[in-house]
């Protein structure tokens, strides 16, 4: 169900904002809600990583390696 929310703009923002979806062969509206959903998937990316990286915090390096032995192969 899409539900209606009031935003504020500049209207010369608003009006380059539409001409520029209708080159694009859409609309403002959904420009907004790919964008919306781009924006809470980047958030849930990050919560990821950091989870994954919190479930790493028991790996410890036993020793520093040199350079010749990082670059053996």
């Amino acid at each position: 169900m899409l539900k209606n929310i009031t935003l504020s703009a500049d209207e010369v923002l608003i009006l380059k904002a539409r001409q520029k979806a209708q080159r694009e062969h859409t609309t403002l509206n959904a420009t907004f809600r790919r964008w919306l959903k781009q924006y809470i998937s980047n958030t849930t990316k990050t919560l990821d990583y950091l989870e994954f990286m919190k479930n790493l915090n028991y790996a410890r390096p036993g020793s520093k390696f040199t350079r010749e032995e990082l670059n053996e192969r």
